[in-house]
């Protein structure tokens, strides 16, 4: 068996409650590929030597999903960064382009005069918990 296999999965995201908030479900599956720097290491880790047909229920700690949350990921800017945009409001999301980097970042607090973004992936120091289905292994 190669380190380096591809899963196609069926997965459920859901909440503390257990109500899903995220699926694959009606769309297209998700690929994982082992050793892929794009998918977390916790659903790598959760499906490496699974066959066809395996269901699981997975808990991923941030350390192997997108990280604690970072405070210095947050920070306020003036309200007339948003020059052009009629009412910024809480929930927002932007796309910034610093350097060579794009980065998206959503705001979380609106005053008067300034605007709190946080630069943190949404599901930075959360636990994620999953149901996966594996539907096709590759390699």
């Amino acid at each position: 068996m190669s380190d380096k296999q591809i899963y196609k999965i069926n997965y459920w995201l859901k909440n503390l409650d257990g109500e899903v908030v995220d699926t694959s479900e009606g769309g297209e599956p998700m690929v994982v590929g082992v050793g892929n720097p794009s998918v977390i290491v916790g659903l790598q880790e959760a499906v490496k030597g699974r066959q066809v047909g395996d269901r699981l229920d997975v808990t991923i700690p941030p350390e192997m999903a997108y990280g604690a949350h970072n405070p210095e990921f947050v920070s306020t800017v003036p309200k007339s960064a948003f020059e052009g945009v009629e009412q910024v409001v809480e929930g927002m999301k932007f796309q910034t382009n610093t350097g060579t980097d794009a980065q998206v970042v959503q705001v979380v607090k609106v005053e008067k005069d300034t605007v709190t973004i946080d630069a943190n992936h949404p599901l930075a120091g959360l636990t994620l918990n999953f149901e996966i289905e594996v539907i096709e292994v590759i390699g």
